[in-house]
């Protein structure tokens, strides 16, 4: 269906919505450079490194880059979510499994459900913020469109040129969209049609497992352009 040449059907929404901010998106990052790429703005950001000069605990990669990231936990935010899932049934050995925790921290966690401690999180780089959502677009067509075997982590070749990861990352988001638009609307209702490995979507319908893909490439993009400002304005070039 379409009204004044704007598709209403729910996957046509969607797929206009995800254009729009795509369109966007490769404007922000044209003209991306490699010290722009791997700047860090503060103290102990996290970012893409040489697998040797790695100092996060579980950094990953496939290659001689790798992306930093930390020891797992249960962040505040998702306490309520945590004491939910308990109160729902879920066992606290399949909630510590699901964030690669111990059962103390779970139980600790559900102690304090109700005053949860404030996030501290690290601040990252364009490096990083764009090898993430390469690897979750890369990981999504896997376990959706692919044979649902490869590690997510392991599919995106992470690299210090600024270019190839542009190049690369606009590759993997197309091949994704592409997969999308063939989507039906018997798929669109399918739980698990999604079983992406670090996350729930085995849990929801596709629509809605497309409509948390657009939020998480906005806030990303948003979190990106504004380091391009930030880099624009310690450059002292303001135009």
């Amino acid at each position: 269906m379409e009204t004044d040449g704007a598709r209403t059907d729910r996957l046509g929404v969607l797929l206009e919505q995800f254009d729009k901010v795509r369109e966007a998106a490769q404007v922000r990052l044209s003209g991306l450079g490699d010290e722009e790429y791997l700047w860090e703005p503060a103290p102990g950001c996290w970012s893409i490194r040489r697998r040797d000069e790695a100092g996060t605990p579980r950094a990953f990669g496939p290659g001689g880059w790798v992306m930093d990231l930390g020891a797992p936990d249960i962040p505040g935010s998702e306490y309520a979510e945590v004491a939910r899932q308990a109160a729902g049934g879920m066992t606290i050995e399949k909630i510590a499994d699901d964030w690669s925790v111990s059962v103390g921290r779970v139980q600790e966690v559900l102690a304090h459900s109700g005053t949860p401690e404030p996030d501290v999180a690290p601040v990252t780089t364009i490096a990083w913020r764009l090898g993430h959502l390469h690897l979750q677009f890369a990981g999504a067509w896997e376990w959706t469109f692919g044979e649902r075997r490869q590690d997510p982590k392991l599919m995106v070749d992470f690299s210090p040129s600024a270019a190839v990861a542009v190049e690369t990352f606009w590759a993997s988001v197309d091949r994704w969209r592409d997969s999308v638009a063939t989507v039906t609307e018997e798929q669109l209702d399918t739980v698990g049609l999604s079983a992406y490995p670090y996350s729930n979507d085995d849990e929801y319908p596709y629509v809605n497992v497309l409509a948390g893909a657009n939020i998480e490439f906005i806030h990303h993009m948003a979190e990106i352009a504004l380091l391009r400002d930030l880099w624009r304005f310690r450059s002292g070039t303001t135009g």
